[in-house]
This record gives structure tokens, sequence and C-alpha cells, in this order.
């Protein structure tokens, strides 16, 4: 079995899409967007809630955290760092 070494600022392509997925449906309940974007930037992705997660995403700015669980059983919280 192939072993995954992620640094604190990595996520699996699951914790992504679990964030982003959190983070937008949060977004279409009303919630204050947490990057800059014109009126022509959320016409040009017809205000899609996921799109807006993602940039966000890719921004550092999702205030959320990672619980994992490490082969010694001992819980480990990680929080991505954002790149300011």
């Amino acid at each position: 079995m192939k072993k995954i070494e992620l640094s604190e600022d990595e996520h699996t392509k699951y914790e992504k899409t679990r964030i982003i997925g959190s983070r937008a449906l949060q977004i279409s309940m009303g919630a204050p967007i947490l990057v800059k974007l014109s009126q022509k930037d959320l016409e040009d992705i017809s205000f899609n809630p996921i799109e807006i997660a993602k940039k966000e995403y890719a921004a550092g700015v999702i205030p959320m955290k990672v619980k994992r669980l490490p082969p010694q059983g001992r819980m480990r919280t990680e929080m991505r760092k954002s790149t300011d």
C-alpha cells in the first residue's frame, strides 16, 4: 500500500471536496463571501456557490479545520494556512 505524506497546508482530494461542498452550502444559505468578486466575475460563474467556494479555497480563506486520524491512533487537527 502506498503511503501518502501531507504537510499541514495540503489536503487530500476527499478533504478538499468536503471543504468546498460544505462552504458552498453555507454560501447558498446566505453566508458572506470571503473573497472580493466583482459583479462581472459573479455573472461569469453564474453566481454558482460551488465556483465561489473553489475561489475561496484557492485563496486560502475558508476557516475550516480538518481532523485526521494518523496510523498511531491519536487525533491530529490541522487548518490550512492562508497564503497572504
